[in-house]
């Protein structure tokens, strides 16, 4: 049969607030190079593109030094599941303008209709923004099936499956599926599959990298050197969406850092695993030897946003990453409370916290270069333990970085979200939304947030 055209779309965000902190949808564009090397064609919309085309034409778009930058956005009315619960918050669509969007797909129309659609999807409170872009998809390409994969659509399967308008809603990672998804929907079969074929991949080393540069501007690239995460944090999902801890070698990571650098002028660098220093002597060490020894050592910066584990700072660690240009330092702290008797997962200890921050200061990072996460908002949470925690994290020489919690179906504190929200988690996902401190039992609690967020804030 002819070679059929797959179209890879991310979706729209519908929030309170978005900011582009270095992502792209590695997922959905790791599943576009295996359909790219199988002999397929593939096409991507973004519509969180903040270069689009028409965007350009509008004027400069704003580029900070490390890449990030602000999305598009325009006020939309609240969903109903949240316009029960809340007024007087503004509530946008962040990426590109609808008719940018539908026009985008009516080109492909014109040119080559797409046999298969694939949608990603990221938090589980944007489920709305998921459903807006299908439905325009399906204005323009009725007939067309249209294929639901991400986090949304792996932890709210039921919800996406209800809600969400796509033909298909797949769970957990598809590396090892689509080659028989492409096969379902369009009777082609990819191939040199061989290697994707187990549930879960195979090793990571044996996966094409995703297909960034069919996005139309990098001015940054995320970078995963591993999936899923050996530790089993209360309120995370990474055990739900990635089962099993796999990382890829550190020379294909260095290869991958090379190919962006060397081909595409890409200087940016932010690593997004959620265990980035573990195993460090065979893993992250002999990577920063390699981008110290490189030829573009001087001209990359590389950045963690995602948290870095704390007990496995040594002073050899903080010397390289500070050599090898590291500038956006984050840690994994989530409470300044050590104590025997805390709720929750003990991932650090108080000297162990105290020594990272001595060791990177020491290797020549600066206060404003360094933040530690502190959990807040979390069911409840005793906020005068919280408002200690930011004056004793100041007090070290560092930022304090509040990481507002967010309820996750599923993971160990949903129940204990369920019980002390006021309102009802587990009617929308829309309500889980982190914006909306739903944990929080009343005002006076949401404004002591709003008072410790300032008091992060403050030198």
């Amino acid at each position: 049969m002819d070679t059929p055209h797959i179209l890879c779309v991310n979706p729209w965000i519908h929030d309170f607030a978005a900011f582009d902190f270095w992502a792209k949808p590695l997922g959905l564009l790791q599943i576009a190079a295996i359909i790219r090397a199988g002999g397929a064609r593939v096409t991507f919309i973004d519509c969180l593109d903040r270069f689009h085309v028409n965007a350009l034409e509008e004027g400069p778009v704003k580029v900070l030094e490390d890449g990030r930058g602000p999305f598009r956005k325009r006020i939309i009315p609240l969903p109903p599941a949240i316009a029960l619960e809340i007024k007087g918050k503004r509530f946008s669509r962040y990426g590109i303008e609808p008719e940018w969007f539908r026009q985008d797909l009516r080109k492909l129309k014109a040119k080559n209709r797409p046999d298969l659609i694939l949608v990603t999807s990221l938090m589980t409170y944007w489920a709305s923004g998921v459903r807006e872009t299908i439905a325009l998809i399906k204005e323009v390409f009725p007939l067309t099936p249209v294929v639901l994969g991400g986090i949304y659509a792996t932890l709210c399967r039921e919800h996406a499956q209800k809600h969400s308008l796509a033909d298909q809603v797949i769970s957990g990672g598809a590396e090892g599926r689509i080659g028989s998804i492409v096969m379902e929907h369009t009777g082609f079969g990819l191939s040199g599959t061989a290697g994707v074929s187990s549930l879960y991949a195979p090793h990571l080393d044996d996966l094409p990298i995703p297909a960034l540069d069919i996005c139309k501007k990098l001015p940054y690239v995320p970078i995963l050197t591993s999936r899923g995460c050996p530790f089993s944090c209360d309120y995370c999902a990474s055990s739900l969406l990635e089962p099993h801890f796999r990382r890829r070698s550190w020379i294909s990571v260095f290869q991958e850092i090379s190919h962006w650098h060397n081909n595409y002028g890409v200087k940016n660098f932010a690593f997004y695993d959620d265990a980035l220093l573990v195993d460090s002597e065979k893993h992250i060490l002999p990577l920063l030897d390699a981008i110290v020894a490189s030829p573009f050592s001087s001209r990359t910066a590389f950045h963690t946003p995602n948290a870095l584990h704390i007990r496995y700072i040594s002073r050899e660690i903080a010397g390289m990453m500070f050599r090898a240009g590291f500038r956006t330092i984050r840690l994994g702290l989530e409470t300044m409370d050590f104590s025997k008797c805390r709720k929750g997962d003990t991932k650090v200890v108080e000297n162990e916290f105290h020594h990272a921050v001595a060791m990177l200061r020491e290797a020549g990072f600066l206060r404003e270069q360094i933040g530690a996460y502190l959990l807040c908002a979390l069911p409840g949470q005793n906020l005068d333990h919280l408002a200690h925690s930011i004056s004793l994290v100041k007090k070290s020489g560092i930022v304090p970085v509040l990481a507002y919690y967010s309820p996750i179906p599923n993971t160990p504190m949903w129940q204990d979200a369920v019980r002390c929200s006021r309102f009802d988690l587990e009617n929308d996902p829309l309500l889980t939304n982190n914006a909306l401190l739903p944990c929080l039992g009343d005002s006076r609690e949401i404004k002591k947030i709003l008072e410790l967020k300032k008091l992060a804030q403050q030198f």
